[in-house]
């Protein structure tokens, strides 16, 4: 007998293919993505915001989501910064 092992020995001593296809990271990126539609489905309704220009109205989860992005941008650039 040979001591190598062929793809589908491999996979029938492991357990069965199809089950590999929900790793516990692919189930974090639904859980993920599922709360993230809930928050934008429950957010939808318009708000006004007025900062250093005239009023705008916008989605709330878009005000959010451009918050969320300036602090990450600043924060990228304050750990960027401090490696230096």
């Amino acid at each position: 007998m040979s001591a190598k092992r062929t793809t589908r020995d491999r996979s029938s001593a492991s357990g069965s293919r199809a089950g590999g296809f929900f790793t516990p990271g692919r189930i974090a990126i639904l859980v993920v993505a599922a709360v993230t539609l809930v928050f934008i489905f429950e957010n939808r309704h318009e708000v006004r915001i007025r900062v250093l220009i005239p009023e705008v109205t916008m989605p709330l989860y878009f005000a959010l989501l451009a918050t969320a992005v300036l602090g990450a941008v600043c924060g990228y650039y304050l750990a960027a910064r401090r490696r230096r």
